[in-house]
């Protein structure tokens, strides 16, 4: 049986869900899969960085509580978290990526892809920014190292949007593609629509996890924004940047207004849209709406997500499903990983793994 070694980059929520699943199922999924799973390293901007070529044992990390975590006493362990050395000189098949994205670079996560691609890795990553802002590229690079480059979560979390639309709709045109892809908005405007005012709605959503500290990426729909400019440019071959795609938020809306829309029949979504015309051209844009009760989007509530693709032979096909939760996304990394070893199980041709240089150990 084959087996794959990973280094997670970053571990939060994500990646640390990935390792108990790793190490809580680990048997039961190479038996099923085909394949085994290994981490050999692991940083954290807080913890530092961990590494064994032999395999971490991730018990005693899993046990302990994610901000009292540190590796720097461990052996093998330092306070820094060496990202950039544990990437290029661990020998690791696949990076995953699971840091934090700044949406105007997409930094750190765009380093970190780039990194791991140009050492040969595979990776896979939950993170939008590398892959709105700079996808065609790292995909190039990607087939020019003979490595695969997966991003599933990226858009609807453990929901397969990017693949459905790949795998399922062979044979369809799809001609544009309409989504609520922000649980965090998607739960607050159902909040105005029972009278919470937006502050007390956006206050509630954090209590619940549903919100960062900061939640203006959600509000004011810059999350959306990214996720539209990769699902145009994956699913209807666009290549938007950023100030191709207009960007409008919820904070502007008032309860009045949402409970006004609700006694007509209409519910207020935040929804990111990519229409492709006939001479090829791709408009783009994100925006709230009134929706009509029969669209497909407007029964969508709380955190739920979901994407209503539009196709010539199938009229609009609807996929709904789980926008955001540290399992559900470790899930979608997981199918990358599967995802990986379906494409280069039998390549003869893959890199063969870097020897850790014993200078750098710790």
């Amino acid at each position: 049986m084959g087996r794959y070694d990973l280094a997670l980059i970053g571990f939060g929520g994500v990646n640390r869900a990935l390792a108990e699943l790793i190490s809580q199922s680990g048997d039961r999924l190479a038996e099923e899969l085909g394949f085994a799973l290994r981490v050999v390293a692991i940083t954290d901007l807080r913890a530092g960085s961990l590494v064994d070529t032999d395999g971490i044992d991730l018990a005693p990390l899993l046990a302990a509580e994610p901000g009292e975590l540190s590796f720097a006493g461990l052996a093998g362990g330092s306070a820094d978290p060496r990202n950039e050395w544990v990437i290029r000189e661990v020998p690791a098949d696949i990076v995953v990526e699971a840091t934090f994205t700044n949406p105007t670079d997409g930094e750190p996560a765009l380093s970190h892809v780039r990194w791991a691609l140009e050492s040969g890795k595979h990776v896979c990553t939950t993170n939008k920014g590398p892959v709105a802002l700079a996808g065609r590229a790292l995909k190039q690079l990607a087939a020019e190292r003979g490595v695969s480059f997966e991003f599933e979560g990226s858009v609807l979390s453990g929901t397969p949007i990017l693949r459905t639309a790949e795998r399922m709709f062979a044979g369809l045109k799809i001609t544009g593609v309409q989504g609520i892809m922000n649980g965090t908005s998607n739960y607050i405007l159902g909040r105005l629509e029972e009278g919470i005012e937006l502050s007390a709605a956006i206050a509630e959503a954090q209590e619940l996890g549903y919100a960062e500290a900061d939640p203006t990426a959600d509000i004011e729909g810059h999350d959306v924004q990214l996720k539209v400019m990769i699902l145009a440019n994956e699913v209807l071959g666009a290549d938007l940047r950023r100030e191709d795609v207009f960007c409008e938020g919820i904070s502007a809306i008032t309860p009045d207004e949402v409970q006004d829309a609700a006694s007509k029949g209409l519910r207020w979504k935040l929804v990111g849209s990519a229409t492709r015309h006939e001479d090829g051209s791709v408009d783009a844009r994100v925006a709230p709406l009134a929706l009509p009760a029969q669209h497909p989007l407007a029964g969508i509530s709380g955190p739920l997500n979901a994407v209503a693709f539009h196709t010539d032979l199938l009229g609009t096909v609807t996929v709904c499903g789980p926008g955001a939760g540290r399992i559900e996304t470790a899930y979608a990394l997981l199918s990358d990983l599967i995802a990986i070893h379906q494409r280069h199980a039998d390549d003869d041709t893959a890199p063969t793994r870097p020897v850790l240089k014993e200078t750098h150990r710790v």
